[in-house]
């Protein structure tokens, strides 16, 4: 059995009163979900909030399910959802959904609990960096950046072209390395942290990883 079906028998087992299932199922995707809000949200509290609802959202819409594809896409798109009804609570926000990729992170929200977790100057700009982009680039970055995925990965996550995949990387490397040039104190740290975009995303990494232990 591949993982992708091993995850769906883990979701119908927990559907099926399985707690077990359940635990094991939320144990492999619990850090995936955190950094995804952490970066996103005003204080860790929501983040743990967003992640629980996110596993509630899975169980209580298990009877529409069809085992088909990836679990970790339709995780992702639940996650999105919640994320989507955090904002409008927020923010207030009276846009339609379709506008919801050029919401910029860093409107209205105060300083994220990721770049509390950041230690190095180069972690704490580039997490700076990574909430002024639009949260459709900012969410391909991390997961590129975070999560390690390549583009065939994160496409298959977002059910996108890989092609548009590799198009938004490109750009949203770009937009990020000017905006880090324009939020570093002086241009060795721009140029470190640029030139270190994977080694810095590792090491908050670990330090998120490090926090929820």
């Amino acid at each position: 059995m591949d993982a992708a079906d091993d995850d769906w028998t883990l979701l119908h087992d927990w559907r099926d009163g399985n707690d077990a299932a359940g635990e094991r199922l939320a144990r492999r995707y619990f850090g995936l979900l955190t950094r995804f809000f952490l970066n996103k949200v005003r204080n860790p509290d929501d983040a743990a909030d967003l992640v629980s609802e996110t596993f509630l959202g899975c169980t209580s819409n298990r009877e529409r399910v069809v085992a088909k594809g990836s679990f970790r896409s339709y995780l992702f798109a639940v996650a999105m959802n919640k994320l989507r009804g955090y904002y409008r609570k927020q923010a207030k926000r009276q846009r339609e959904l379709g506008d919801f990729e050029d919401v910029c992170v860093a409107d209205g929200l105060s300083r994220s609990p990721l770049s509390m977790i950041a230690c190095a100057q180069e972690g704490k700009v580039l997490v700076s960096a990574l909430r002024r982009l639009s949260l459709d680039q900012q969410i391909v970055l991390e997961l590129c950046f975070f999560e390690g995925l390549r583009g065939p990965e994160i496409a298959e996550i977002l059910g996108l072209p890989t092609a548009t995949v590799y198009t938004k990387l490109r750009r949203g490397k770009e937009r990020l390395t000017g905006l880090v040039h324009e939020l570093a104190d002086d241009p060795a740290l721009a140029e470190s942290t640029v030139m270190g975009f994977d080694t810095w995303a590792r090491q908050i990494r670990v330090e998120i990883d490090g926090h929820q232990g």
